[in-house]
């Protein structure tokens, strides 16, 4: 609950803020990049130019159907179910390889394999997308297909020491370079772990298939125990096969959105034992990213090799609203929410982009200036961080103002 009169009024303005952003400017974004002959154009560059020909993610795709089919589970718009459902056929139709099983990492923009790696973490999304949905359509085919990925995840991936990562079409073991960054080949990533978190949270929730959740408590121990760095309350990044860290990298943005998604885990297992470990945990992550990530109002990238990258990135800075809505939730810490309102008054100034046509700049350098160099639209660059962040924080504000 907030704690007074002036902190619900804030929150319901915050509230109000989320959701006018994604009905009036995030959500029109996309629905102009709604592709006729099948999914949705795979790439607008920071300059606002349409590239209609461009490959299409499987990310982006199931990235694009999870935000249409949540928003519409918020909003009770059938627009959105129509978009979401746009989506899903092309994911359905041409994304998924009716070979060897398994999403592709890319199609070509006409629907045929481009890029045939099969990587654990797309497929894990695809997962996320899909079980969303079902929620929202009924529609049994998504869930079939949400349930065939977990078992090709459970079938082809796994290793002495866990899950691998990169595999060839026809799932040889091949090299990380999708998830691999700063100079490092990591053969195994907490980025990975995180998201087969997410996406098995979401397929327990609408199967409560006993499976998914042994899976689910497994992942949840890997983090806690080999992922997770008590010391300096933050996630190990990169690992070799053995879950040996390699480099020295400290995202600052993947520690703020597992706090949350960690604890969701935990809520949808409705385990007491967990849910008290890794709400510790949320809180002392919140609390370090607070004290060290947190600069003139926004959250700095990462820390990698002695150096901080002070950029600000779009999903780092939306994670951050959740992430600290979150602590406060669990901690009462009013500081928490502070930041969280901090974090958005900078992303309503600095990160949307207020060209026509715009959507979030992807990057804003420390002085606050636009750099222009990353899509806008792209195999990364999805609806689902800031969708998410005006959807968490809609509920996440209900619930606080309610009683």
């Amino acid at each position: 609950m907030l704690r007074n009169e002036e902190m619900i009024e804030q929150g319901r303005a915050l509230a109000a803020d989320c959701r006018r952003e994604l009905t009036e400017h995030i959500l029109p974004f996309w629905n102009q990049l709604s592709d006729p002959r099948g999914g949705f154009y795979g790439r607008m560059d920071a300059a606002l130019k349409l590239y209609p020909d461009a490959p299409k993610g499987v990310i982006l795709h199931a990235r694009i159907l999870w935000a249409y089919s949540s928003a519409y589970l918020a909003l009770q718009d059938s627009v959105l179910l129509e978009h979401a459902a746009h989506a899903y056929r092309f994911l359905r139709t041409y994304c998924y390889d009716k070979a060897y099983g398994g999403m592709f990492w890319s199609v070509t923009a006409q629907g045929e394999p481009c890029d045939t790696i099969k990587h654990t973490y797309n497929q894990a999304f695809c997962i996320y997308g899909l079980c969303a949905y079902y929620r929202a359509s009924g529609d049994v085919t998504a869930l079939e297909l949400a349930e065939k990925l977990f078992d090709t995840i459970e079938e082809k991936t796994p290793d002495a020491y866990g899950y691998g990562e990169a595999f060839t079409r026809d799932w040889q073991p091949a090299d990380n370079e999708a998830l691999s960054e700063n100079g490092l080949s990591a053969v195994k990533t907490m980025n990975t772990v995180l998201h087969l978190v997410e996406a098995y949270t979401e397929l327990y929730r609408v199967t409560r298939r006993e499976q998914v959740a042994q899976r689910l408590r497994w992942l949840l121990d890997l983090t806690r125990n080999r992922i997770y760095d008590p010391e300096r309350c933050a996630l190990r990044v990169f690992f070799d096969g053995q879950w040996n860290e390699i480099g020295d990298v400290y995202s600052y943005g993947h520690d703020i959105e597992a706090s949350w998604l960690l604890t969701r885990a935990c809520d949808v297992l409705e385990d007491e034992t967990y849910t008290a470990a890794f709400a510790e945990i949320a809180v002392r992550i919140a609390g370090k990213i607070q004290s060290c990530a947190l600069e003139q109002g926004a959250l700095n990238d990462e820390y990698a090799a002695g150096s901080i990258n002070k950029k600000r990135v779009w999903w780092v800075e939306a994670e951050g609203v959740v992430g600290f809505l979150n602590a406060y939730q669990l901690s009462g810490d009013p500081a928490f929410f502070r930041t969280a309102q901090q974090l958005w008054r900078y992303i309503r100034t600095y990160q949307i982009d207020r060209r026509e046509g715009g959507e979030w700049h992807a990057e804003v350098a420390f002085d606050n200036v636009p750099m222009q160099v990353f899509d806008m639209a792209g195999p990364w660059k999805c609806p689902y961080h800031n969708s998410r962040m005006c959807l968490e924080t809609m509920q996440r504000i209900r619930a606080m103002t309610q009683g």
